[in-house]
């Protein structure tokens, strides 16, 4: 079983409790916008850690990593990207490499929404974990957890940082 720390959106803030609670992860995925190499070198040598570049993301980090990043976590296939949406309002230049190869697994930031969602057109679960930094229109950082087991994800759980810093389980 793989435990993942999902986050997003860090716009060059990375709160120090993300490591409180992504401490027992063998892995961390962060889906772009990541503001600075500081930040991306700070989860880097906490947690071996995925990541793509965002829209505001600059020349190093964007050196550095894709634009999409495809890879497999036990048995399932996955795809990340910045800029993705979600089921029926996916950006375009994903439709060709669904088809391609359907990921099981879809993950996206840029919205700074958390949403999970499953997709039955194309049969994946889509992440968006939602925005862990300061930076932006949301009220309330987040962070997801997910559990890879096989080929089955498991034991999802939604993390606020909110001023008293409470976990809530989501499914």
């Amino acid at each position: 079983m793989t435990h993942i720390g999902i986050l997003s959106d860090t716009h060059g803030y990375l709160d120090k409790r993300v490591f409180e609670h992504f401490k027992d992860c063998d892995e961390i995925w962060h889906a772009g916008d990541i503001g600075t190499m500081e930040v991306l070198n700070k989860l880097r040598q906490f947690k071996p850690t995925r990541a793509v570049y965002g829209n505001i993301d600059s020349g190093d980090i964007r050196y550095s990593l894709t634009e999409f990043y495809r890879f497999k976590v036990e048995e399932v296939n996955v795809l990340m990207t910045h800029i993705g949406g979600y089921p029926g309002h996916y950006n375009p230049w994903l439709l060709p490499m669904f088809k391609r190869e359907t990921p099981q697994l879809f993950v996206s930031g840029h919205s700074h929404i958390l949403k999970v969602q499953y997709d039955p057109v194309w049969k994946m679960l889509t992440i968006n974990p939602g925005a862990a930094g300061k930076q932006g229109w949301q009220k309330v950082q987040t962070l997801l957890k997910l559990c890879i087991n096989g080929d089955k994800m498991e034991n999802l759980e939604v993390v606020e940082l909110s001023p008293n810093n409470v976990a809530l389980n989501a499914l």
